[in-house]
């Protein structure tokens, strides 16, 4: 390595020395083989779960070393080959776990079809509401359209923690999915600006709530081999619904004077699904640990793992994860936890790069399309129809592309794809607004070539930031902070995303369109920057590997990228040289069992 870097063993700032931590490593592999079973004996008996202490004893030393588990001598033969198919079979798992999964994923849909209910309704609802002028009036779309992020962003994601607290996961997830089933209907009956903007004022604060809790809902369910896949999902699914939304603009683009109406109602399909089928997936089985409930706990993780030495291996080393997390954090509040996103070294680093990747997906001008692109079109020269069809395809691109990023995202890694996509996302956006330069000629030759750089746009976008936010956000904060963490990281993408909806109507007339696209391609430039100084790769890293990679100091991290790493790159894919390349800041080390080949006494007695 280049510097060899300590792992902190204290909290640099005192005043958050109680709540501060950093990444878990597994509190097992400090132990010998004979005190993990008698603990998790003693654990399954004081928690109601005495019929199962020895499945508990084979479980705690399968979790003690997880890659090595065909070392274990107690496993059972259909135990041993439970797990074994398990590592060979990565997507296996009981039909409850992916129901679960695939509920989760409709409940990131209904945020697409949210966001472009109102893209088509655009075309109508401000010549219904006489707000169709300039000035002013631009000012009073804006807002329409952009409270449901302000709102999601100042509010919804900050009543997460509560709601989770007294509800549950399901139970904040039915009750956010009745507020985003009734809200889009209630937006169709509406009869001025006034009651559109403060229906869609109580929708904001349900999507906000929802973003936070579903993709924590998603991970706690899914098994740790597949989890950054299944996070990807939130993505994928987000663009589903972005596509379906404005398939359903198209539908209903015939209507009449209700289409708006429509466009904004048909919302509400998603959300019903997820609130009719909520209740058939399993509590968190974290949550009903957290709150005591540990045979339930149990018994949830039984359902949704394909074999009970699979569930009691992934209860029991959750159970002394979060025994470690307490004697860290225990009588922390939520904002003292808040703070220390912002206090604590480590934490704060993470932070930063969590903060760039969110309000780089807003800074990049995705959502200028997502949110105007119909406008943008009729504005061209599309007619209304041709616009909704144009919109249209811009969502399928969304779906369609997003899909191979699951796959590549963990072996090419986040911060390469950013890097490599937003120098690229800046030079189509860039041309397709000087394609808006050309006002001569038919229609089609005028907006064909815009739609063409729009749709390159979006592809880059695809393969890169769009799918990274939100995952990247999620891994980064130690497990005591992500709560509060990605209640934050949530409130910064979706503030901008509302500021960025307020101001596109008047910025396209004060600076033309064309300057409003030139403006978001060089927030493309400046984001770019952003994420090679504060975004750091952790692709296919452990915890205690991520706690590492964010315990270099910035200054140290951002002179080793830019003195050594930009170099190596530009000699070896631009100058084309054989150039060896560099050895990483961090390297990774494989778990050792120190008691292995020692009597418990002597290894006790070197552990002391």
């Amino acid at each position: 390595m280049s510097e060899k870097v300590e792992r902190p063993t204290h909290v640099e700032d005192g005043s958050s020395e109680r709540s501060a931590l950093n990444a878990v490593e597994n509190p097992l592999q400090r132990l010998p083989k004979d005190k993990v079973m008698t603990d998790a004996a003693e654990f399954a008996r004081t928690h109601g779960l005495e019929q199962h202490v020895e499945l508990f004893q084979r479980a705690a030393l399968v979790a003690r070393d997880t890659e090595n588990f065909d070392t274990v001598n107690q496993l059972q033969p259909e135990e041993l080959a439970a797990l074994t198919y398990e590592r060979d079979h990565k997507w296996h798992g009981p039909w409850l776990m992916w129901y679960s999964i695939v509920l989760c994923a409709v409940g990131a849909a209904t945020q697409g079809w949210d966001q472009t209910g109102s893209n088509g309704a655009n075309l109508s609802f401000p010549k219904e509401f006489g707000i169709d002028g300039t000035g002013r009036d631009e000012w009073i779309v804006g807002s329409v359209n952009a409270v449901i992020f302000l709102t999601a962003g100042l509010i919804g994601a900050w009543i997460v923690d509560p709601l989770n607290y007294y509800l549950g996961r399901r139970g904040e997830i039915f009750l956010t999915g009745l507020c985003l089933f009734a809200t889009p209907i209630a937006s169709g009956f509406t009869h001025s600006w006034q009651a559109l903007f403060a229906v869609r004022f109580v929708l904001g604060i349900g999507i906000g709530a929802k973003n936070a809790t579903v993709p924590i809902f998603s991970s706690e369910l899914s098994p740790a081999r597949i989890r950054g896949a299944l996070v990807m999902f939130w993505q994928l699914w987000v663009t589903f619904g972005i596509f379906a939304g404005f398939a359903s603009n198209v539908i209903v683009k015939n209507t009449g004077r209700i289409a708006w109406r429509l466009q904004l109602g048909s919302a509400f399909i998603p959300a019903f699904i997820l609130v009719c089928g909520i209740w058939f997936c399993p509590e968190s089985p974290r949550w009903l640990m957290k709150h005591g409930r540990h045979a339930d706990a149990f018994n949830s993780f039984q359902r949704i793992r394909a074999h009970d030495i699979i569930a009691a291996r992934d209860f029991y080393l959750s159970y002394v994860l979060y025994e470690e997390e307490l004697l860290q954090a225990r009588g922390a509040s939520y904002f003292a936890r808040l703070k220390d996103c912002f206090t604590v070294p480590r934490i704060r680093r993470a932070n930063y790069g969590a903060s760039t990747v969110m309000i780089a997906q807003q800074m990049c001008g995705i959502n200028i399309i997502s949110f105007y692109s119909s406008t943008i079109f009729v504005n061209a020269g599309y007619t209304p129809t041709q616009a909704l069809y144009a919109s249209l395809g811009y969502g399928a691109l969304q779906f369609v592309f997003t899909i191979p990023t699951v796959f590549f995202i963990d072996t090419a890694g986040r911060r390469k794809l950013c890097l490599l996509t937003f120098p690229m996302m800046c030079i189509f956006l860039l041309a397709g607004g000087l394609s808006l330069l050309k006002t001569s000629g038919s229609p089609e030759s005028r907006v064909g070539p815009l739609l063409l750089f729009v749709y390159l746009f979006t592809i880059m976008y695809c393969w890169g930031e769009g799918p990274v936010a939100f995952q990247y956000s999620a891994e980064v904060f130690p497990t005591v902070q992500r709560e509060a963490g990605m209640a934050w990281a949530v409130c910064i993408n979706n503030t901008f995303a509302g500021i960025l909806s307020l101001t596109f109507p008047r910025m396209q007339t004060v600076m033309t369109p064309t300057g409003a696209f030139g403006f978001y391609a060089g927030l493309n430039l400046v984001a770019w920057v952003m994420i090679f100084c504060f975004v750091r790769e952790t692709k296919q890293l452990t915890l205690e590997e991520i706690d590492q990679v964010f315990s270099i100091p910035t200054s140290t991290y951002i002179s080793y990228e830019a003195s050594v790493m930009l170099p190596y790159y530009i000699k070896h894919w631009i100058f084309f040289r054989n150039t060896p390349k560099p050895k990483p800041l961090i390297e990774r080390t494989k778990f050792v069992d120190r008691y292995a080949d020692a009597g418990h006494e002597k290894a006790m007695t070197e552990s002391d």
